[in-house]
Order: C-alpha cells, then sequence, then structure tokens
C-alpha cells in the first residue's frame, strides 16, 4: 500500500497510479493489453509523429501477443502520422491487428487510426468525423480552419465565373489574386493523399478485399463535406459510421466494460485539458507533454 501523501500528490497531480486499476480491469474484460492515445481539444496541439514514437515506446513494452485494444481520443492532426501509428499497433500486435476504442471524440487523422482497426468500439454519444484536410492560418490574431475542399470549390467557382464573364472580368480577376496556384495544386494533393491513406487502411483491415471504388462510395460520407456532414466539425455517430460499412461494437452503457472506459476516458481527458498536453499510456507505463508556455 501506498503511503497516504505518496497517493494524494499522484492524485493531485492526475498520475498514472490514478488510472493504474482501469487498466487492469479493462485488461482483464478485453483479453488483451489497453493503451489510451490522447491529444488535448484544449490546447492546440495534434497528432504527429512524436506521437508515434511515445506510442511505439509502449507498445515494445508490453505483450501484445493476444493484441490490443487502443483507446483514443484527439481532434486529430497529421494524416502520416495516422499512417504510422496504424502500422505501429498492427506490426508490434501478436494478432497483426488492433482494436479501436472511441468514448468521446475522435476526429479527423484521429478517425483515420480508428479506421486502421479490426473493429471500432463506440458508446452512444462517441464521435468519429470526416477525413478530409484542413487548412489552419493565423489572420488577424485569430486561428482560423478553412475546409480544403471548400477553398478549392471556391477557387474553380471564381476561375469559371471569371472564364464566362463578358468583360466585366477585373472583379473576379481581384479575388483570384487571393489564391496561389501552387498551392492549389499542394491542395489537390492533400485531398487524393487523405483519400488515399484512409481507402489503404480499410483495404488492409476492416474492408479487406474490397475494392478501393466500391470502399470510397461507402465511406464518402468521411471523406467529401457536399456527401452529407458539410462541416468538418460535424459528428459522426455509431449508426453512421456502421452504415458505411465499418466494423462497429456498440459497447452499452450498463455494462462495467463501458464504465471502465469511461472512467479511464474521463480521467484521462481532465489530464490533458489541465496538466498536459498530450498522453499515451499503458498499466505500467506513461509518456506525456505539457503545454508550452506560449500555449
Amino acid at each position: 500500500m501506498n503511503p497516504v501523501y505518496a497517493t494524494v500528490q499522484s492524485e493531485s497531480k492526475q498520475l498514472l497510479p490514478t488510472r493504474m486499476h482501469l487498466f487492469n480491469n479493462l485488461e482483464q474484460v478485453l483479453g488483451r493489453p489497453i493503451v489510451t492515445l490522447f491529444t488535448s481539444f484544449v490546447y492546440p496541439v495534434s497528432l504527429d509523429d512524436d506521437d508515434m514514437e511515445m506510442l511505439l515506446g509502449v507498445l515494445q513494452e508490453l505483450d501484445l501477443s493476444k493484441g490490443l485494444a487502443l483507446l483514443i481520443s484527439s481532434p486529430g492532426g497529421d494524416g502520416l502520422a495516422a499512417v504510422r501509428i496504424v502500422r505501429a499497433c498492427r506490426t508490434c500486435s501478436g494478432t497483426g491487428e488492433y482494436w479501436a476504442i472511441v468514448a468521446g471524440k475522435a476526429k479527423s487523422a484521429a478517425t483515420m487510426v480508428c479506421m486502421g482497426a479490426s473493429k471500432i468500439f463506440m458508446g452512444p454519444a462517441s464521435e468519429l468525423g470526416p477525413v478530409d484536410p484542413q487548412i489552419i492560418r493565423e489572420e488577424d490574431g485569430n486561428r482560423k480552419r478553412f475546409s480544403v475542399y471548400n477553398y478549392l470549390r471556391s477557387y474553380k467557382e471564381l476561375f469559371e465565373k471569371a472564364v464566362k464573364s463578358k468583360g466585366n472580368i477585373h472583379p473576379f480577376l481581384q479575388q483570384l489574386a487571393r489564391y496561389d496556384e501552387r498551392e492549389i495544386a499542394e491542395l489537390r494533393t492533400a485531398v487524393i493523399l487523405s483519400e488515399d491513406i484512409t481507402v489503404r487502411a480499410l483495404s488492409s483491415g476492416m474492408m479487406k478485399g474490397m475494392n478501393s471504388t466500391k470502399i470510397k462510395k461507402k465511406i464518402e460520407v468521411f471523406l467529401n463535406p457536399s456527401a452529407g456532414t458539410q462541416s468538418h466539425g460535424r459528428p459522426i455517430y455509431l449508426d453512421e459510421a456502421n452504415k458505411c460499412g465499418l466494423a462497429i461494437e456498440k459497447m452499452d452503457v450498463k455494462t462495467d466494460l463501458w464504465k471502465h472506459i469511461y472512467e479511464l476516458y474521463v480521467r484521462t481527458d481532465t489530464y490533458v485539458s489541465n496538466r498536459a498536453a498530450k498522453c499515451i499510456e499503458s498499466k505500467e507505463h506513461s509518456f506525456s507533454s505539457s503545454p508550452s508556455p506560449m500555449e
């Protein structure tokens, strides 16, 4: 038994010992180790290659002969980092696959990580999200997010109007001057890359054997805002995800499994909303990064 002072100190700092019993309980119920991957919704951080390195550091220390379960919570980030996270989970797993668990939100690139799993556990209010790429810019001292799809669409519409105009082309040229054709080319590539990452993850996992055209059609709501989501932030709940052909397992909120998962989610989410910006943990190991002073 830990001294009272050590226990209180762990609780006040929200350290791993406050969550360790939940890892142990969930491993017994799931029959495989559970690892958490959280990036903050409060601080301006995102999934990147550093997260893959921290995750790999945890995975390499575990007995994953029976596979693993990844509890993930993140607003998203780099799609290529998502590819590396999927690969790390698959290659370290003794079964060659992993389960993704979403108790809260796994959006954008975090949704890509979920699509690399063999199945996704979701609660009634769990959220996945569109995987279309975004542009984040600082304008007038404010951090603004733009949909790449909408950005490219507005450019295309302006260009077509300019071509069709009869003598009054200057208003369109003024607006088109705000766009950089080199950037347009890069953004078009980003859209193709995002689709390719998502389709490849599914074709080698829960949609194995299905051709890419059919996969794209099934998950169109994740790929194209005009297919229904309209906004990158719009939640895609389990029923809609299930209709897309994803292997979804609904968690009953009355079960011990959900209660343990939800408690672990709440405790870890609180940690990355106050004490840290990112956290990757197993029952024995914990890596976290603090928000920078500028954040």
